[in-house]
């Protein structure tokens, strides 16, 4: 039994999503052979890989049935984020990989869905920035618990630049950790936008495998600013399944889906999906309807993420600073984490058969 023997019997493991072997991919590595014992590594896609699982057991089925079930196996893993940033030398330049959410209509819990997905990311191991471009409603210093601390300016390469908070292991930047909260932030588009330009150009990001966009509901200027400004690796549209919301959802995906922006929609996750009182997590009451964002994704034919249960722990959280991704509100907790898992699985996909993300040219 040798290091060939065993590729080629791992060469029959499929990567669920990528359409090949785990061999061809180059995803094994630090093969180990100590008699009986196997041990080697498969790098992931992604460090949220949702089919982990699947893959780890695929790999030990491989091996037992190629050299006898007396062998003992152990599957490590490591992951090394995908990216086709096909511009790499210039804006946000160490971001792999780029995600908008946005919704079609506000009061959704887009922010939430934004915080709790770019907290689970990061709990998954991958290095997450959050950017709040929510400038007329920033939720950011309420949900992590930084109301009234201001980021830091440093110098970088002769630069001065905005150091980002960090909390839970994850980059922060909102236009209310600039602006008091008792201020309303009233400025016209142009200078929405301008703000918006200097949250990519001057905020120190560095290395990050997802930077995470929470965007101004509806549709506007923001958004269009945002894709002249950076290559969006995708999009993902928060709805909740009553019919007005749906309504507003398909205003969103219609935008991005238009010939000068054609930025990829990487799903659809349904919010407020039913409400589950805490003593009886069991339960589910359709309050808003049922399963009106999987109809939709269906309708369009995107990847459909998740539904996010309306429970009071949600808001809770948010509202003290603790998101519920931190509490230990298991059902709710896993919910985020398969949604999470689900859009760096569509993510990486996105990036192995698409074209490269590149800044949307919109025509005026």
């Amino acid at each position: 039994m040798t290091q060939d023997d065993i590729l080629k019997a791992l060469s029959t493991v499929q990567e669920p999503d990528l359409g090949k072997d785990l061999v061809t991919l180059n995803m094994v590595r630090d093969i180990v052979i100590e008699g009986k014992f196997v041990s080697f590594t498969v790098v992931l896609t992604t460090p949220a890989c949702p089919l982990k699982d699947q893959i780890k057991a695929d790999c030990v089925k491989a091996i037992k049935e190629a050299f006898g079930t007396h062998i003992m196996v152990k599957v490590n893993f490591d992951s090394s984020t995908t990216t086709l940033r096909a511009d790499k030398s210039s804006i946000l330049p160490d971001v792999k990989n780029i995600i908008a959410v946005v919704s079609g209509k506000g009061g959704v819990g887009k922010s939430t869905v934004s915080a709790n997905l770019a907290l689970s990311l990061a709990q998954g191991g991958a290095r997450v920035g959050l950017m709040d471009a929510d400038i007329y409603g920033p939720s950011v210093p309420i949900m992590f618990g930084v109301r009234g601390e201001r980021p830091m300016m440093m110098d970088f390469g002769g630069k001065g630049m905005i150091v980002p908070l960090e909390r839970y292991n994850l980059k922060l930047m909102s236009i209310g950790l600039l602006v008091d909260e008792k201020n309303a932030v009233v400025w016209r588009g142009p200078m929405a936008s301008s703000a918006i330009k200097q949250f990519v150009t001057d905020v120190y990001w560095g290395e990050l495998d997802y930077l995470i966009i929470d965007m101004p509901p509806g549709t506007g200027d923001i958004h269009l600013t945002l894709m002249q400004t950076v290559p969006v690796t995708g999009v993902v549209v928060v709805t909740t399944p009553q019919d007005v919301a749906l309504a507003d959802a398909k205003k969103g995906i219609a935008m991005f889906g238009q010939a000068q922006l054609n930025v990829p929609i990487i799903g659809l996750v349904e919010n407020m999906s039913y409400f589950t009182p805490a003593e009886l997590p069991e339960n589910k009451y359709y309050i808003f309807g049922k399963e009106g964002g999987k109809r939709l994704a269906d309708e369009y034919d995107l990847p459909f993420l998740g539904q996010i249960p309306l429970v009071q722990g949600i808001r809770e959280g948010g509202d003290i600073g603790v998101p519920v991704v931190m509490s230990d509100d298991e059902i709710t907790k896993k919910a985020f984490e398969e949604f999470a898992g689900n859009v760096a699985r569509s993510a990486s996909m996105r990036n192995a058969h698409m074209r490269p993300a590149e800044i949307a040219e919109v025509v005026e």
